[in-house]
C-alpha cells in the first residue's frame, strides 16, 4: 500500500525512502490537516533551487539512476549496491534525492505550464 498525491500533479510517494511532506523542500504552502500543497509563479525560484540542490546531491549518480531505472522496472536496494558499487547506507540517501528531484521536476513542470500547481498528499 502506498501513499499517494493528486491534483495537478499526480504520482505515488517512494515507499520507505519519501515521506508524504517531501514538497516541502520545494517551498510552496502546507496544510498540516492533509498536506495540501500550493506553489505559483512565485516559487519557480525555490523549486528551481531545489532542483539544483538535488542535481549536486546526486552527482554523478543522476544519469547513472536515470539509466538503471529505463532498463529495470523494479529495484532492491541489493540491485543497486552491486550497480553501483557502493555501501547500502548510501542507497537510501541517493533514492530519497532521486525522488525528490522526481517530485520537483513535476511540480516545476506543472507551474510552468499552468501558471499554478496544487496537489494533496495522503500523509
Amino acid at each position: 500500500m502506498g501513499r499517494y498525491y493528486s491534483g495537478d500533479i499526480e504520482g505515488k510517494f517512494w515507499f520507505a525512502v519519501q515521506n508524504s511532506g517531501d514538497a516541502s523542500f520545494f517551498g510552496g504552502q502546507e496544510n498540516v490537516d492533509y498536506l495540501q500543497y500550493y506553489f505559483n509563479e512565485d516559487d519557480l525560484v525555490d523549486v528551481n533551487a531545489g532542483l539544483m540542490t538535488c542535481k549536486k546531491e546526486l552527482g554523478d549518480f543522476k544519469e547513472k539512476l536515470d539509466k538503471f531505472f529505463k532498463k529495470n522496472a523494479g529495484y532492491d536496494d541489493e540491485m543497486l549496491v552491486k550497480e553501483f558499487e557502493i555501501r547500502i547506507e548510501k542507497v537510501k540517501d541517493l533514492l530519497e534525492w532521486y525522488a525528490r528531484l522526481e517530485l520537483g521536476e513535476k511540480i516545476k513542470k506543472c507551474i510552468v505550464k499552468n501558471k499554478e500547481c496544487s496537489f494533496d498528499a495522503e500523509l
